[in-house]
């Protein structure tokens, strides 16, 4: 039987400035527990704020970065690289966000070039994969995600990476910000699935170490029920991830 290895990492989006980040991580209170862990995605100009917080507290919290570049330095206005994060203390990346997707024209092809040079750096990345309602309506879910991994999984340096330095959420698109939240039972179909999709490429020593996170109006309400589901390795979590008071709660359940 698959050990699982817990995740439970918040994704601030554009939320919580420095001010509002030294806040928020000078009140928390976590202990650590066996087998799982807790990670913030914060603005880029939040790391600093982040790191300072955690590294004075000796909180058991990793912080990442919501983007990274797919190039050391250049002419690409507005990016952040992988040097320059990792020269703060950041080796966590968030590669593929739907809304990274949806609004920036980020493409499968954009994806990987963010995921291989990032691996290529020593970061860990977590990939972000999942489907649009109307995708999910017209069946189609099954194929979307193996659209998103295709190429992942071609990746010779990617492969080498699951279950080390590379791991998946998914997120139902439809379920975003949305308060819908897959079912248990629509939530580990899809995670069978990837899972599945590793495991035809992958030893499965692998393929059970690599952590599916699912991601989508997250709350204490579900999260329980979420992560009894056998491939689901913990959460991506949005709204809730920005108050102190939901936030430890989530953790709780674990």
């Amino acid at each position: 039987m698959r050990t699982k290895s817990i995740l439970l990492a918040g994704n601030w989006k554009m939320n919580h400035g420095p001010a509002d980040t030294a806040k928020f991580l000078e009140a928390i209170e976590v202990k650590e527990k066996p087998n799982a862990k807790m990670r913030l995605y914060v603005p880029y100009l939040s790391l600093q704020a982040a790191l300072e917080s955690v590294e004075n507290r000796l909180l058991p919290i990793e912080i990442g970065a919501q983007n990274v570049h797919f190039e050391k330095s250049g002419a690409f206005t507005g990016e952040i690289s992988a040097p320059m994060l990792k020269e703060v203390g950041i080796t966590q990346a968030l590669i593929g966000h739907s809304e990274r997707r949806q609004y920036f024209n980020e493409t499968n092809d954009t994806v990987l070039k963010r995921t291989v040079f990032a691996l290529s750096q020593g970061m860990e990345v977590l990939l972000c994969i999942g489907e649009t309602l109307a995708e999910r309506q017209a069946n189609r879910t099954e194929a979307v995600l193996e659209e998103q991994l295709v190429q992942i999984l071609a990746q010779p340096d990617c492969l080498s990476a699951f279950g080390t330095k590379l791991h998946i959420a998914y997120e139902p698109v439809w379920a975003i910000g949305t308060g819908v939240v897959a079912t248990p039972e629509q939530a580990e179909a899809a995670h069978a699935f990837i899972r599945g999709l590793l495991a035809k490429k992958l030893p499965s020593d692998q393929v059970n170490a690599t952590r599916i996170l699912y991601g989508g109006s997250v709350s204490p309400s579900n999260f329980a029920e979420l992560l009894k589901c056998p491939n689901i390795d913990g959460g991506l979590v949005g709204g809730a991830s920005l108050k102190l008071d939901s936030w430890t709660q989530l953790w709780g359940l674990l």
